[in-house]
């Protein structure tokens, strides 16, 4: 499907979703990613009546473990802080077998984000299958606390519909949640700054344009990650409903610049703040910036509207895996 398709599916379906790319954080790690305009976002076209959501806005995703037929079975519910550990899971269909097949999207089958409730702490990895179908990734988490998994996938099958399926996830250990930073335009990682352009609506598709500039450089030299320049995940304070969408334009569409500009049309479901985090890759590494935003009339009245006031929000500890 060309961006154009893309974002109009998104907006008719989803009144799109968080456009942008993947993750805001601190850390870097080998693994995140975005593609061309996409209508992911927590899948509006989720066959589960209630949400919790105005029925005028696009649901959000990740709330329910159990979707479509499909339910997200966690078989790692608790690990330790600090401590390297093994998480696993499978996806079950509605007989309960396990699934062994399903589109690839953005280079992989399937998408795992892993979110502390205080959002102080992100992880967009991709675990590896085995041939009886069920998933497994090494993650360290450095904080104790409650966290979510988020399984972003599309079953095999012409007619299949994306899904954002979501678990409960213990990570054991002493206990201090974060405060949530305040919003913000700019965000600073390892030496570079991301400006955000644009506000966050609940009733109205908006552009959000992310630039990205490198000791006040414009980066231009932008590379393909996961079939895109940028790719963003954007969780609800509160609940963490989750909300995923992608890039306007892709790599060698012979109208996509390499930066320093990665742009996103996206439409919230419902006024909140949210946290977004966008992934981008340059110099052979992935790196995440984070926002907080508001959507809704607050935010026009907090925000700040210059994106080069100065006012960095600090990145969060994301990361990424493979």
């Amino acid at each position: 499907m060309n961006p154009a398709a893309k974002i109009t599916a998104f907006a008719a379906a989803l009144a799109a979703s968080f456009g942008a790319a993947y993750g805001v954080g601190l850390t870097a790690g080998p693994e995140t990613g975005t593609t061309g305009a996409s209508e992911r976002s927590g899948h509006a076209e989720s066959s589960t009546p209630h949400t919790g959501e105005d029925p005028a806005g696009p649901p959000a995703g990740g709330l329910q473990v159990t979707e479509g037929g499909y339910t997200l079975d966690l078989r790692t519910p608790r690990v330790k802080a600090g401590q390297r550990s093994d998480l696993r899971f499978a996806i079950r269909d509605r007989t309960g077998q396990q699934v062994t097949e399903f589109q690839r999207e953005h280079d992989k089958e399937l998408h795992l984000i892993v979110a502390s409730r205080d959002l102080a702490t992100y992880r967009h990895v991709h675990p590896v299958r085995a041939a009886d179908g069920t998933w497994s990734t090494p993650v360290k988490l450095p904080a104790a606390g409650d966290y979510r998994v988020f399984a972003d996938f599309t079953p095999a099958g012409g007619n299949s519909t994306g899904l954002t399926l979501g678990a409960d996830l213990a990570v054991s250990g002493p206990y201090k949640p974060a405060e949530l930073p305040e919003p913000a335009r700019t965000a600073a990682v390892d030496g570079y700054t991301v400006a955000l352009n644009g506000t966050l609506r609940p009733d109205t598709p908006e552009r959000l344009t992310f630039t990205v500039r490198k000791d006040g450089r414009p980066v231009t030299g932008l590379q393909p990650y996961l079939g895109s320049y940028g790719h963003l995940v954007a969780l609800r304070t509160g609940d963490l409903a989750y909300l995923h969408v992608h890039p306007e334009g892709e790599p060698g569409d012979g109208s996509t610049e390499a930066g320093p500009d990665v742009a996103f049309t996206a439409t919230s479901p419902g006024p909140a703040s949210y946290r977004l985090f966008l992934d981008f890759k340059h110099g052979g590494k992935v790196r995440t910036a984070a926002f907080t935003v508001l959507s809704g009339a607050a935010a026009e009245s907090t925000q700040p509207d210059d994106p080069s006031d100065g006012h960095k929000d600090g990145p969060s500890d994301g990361g990424h895996g493979h």
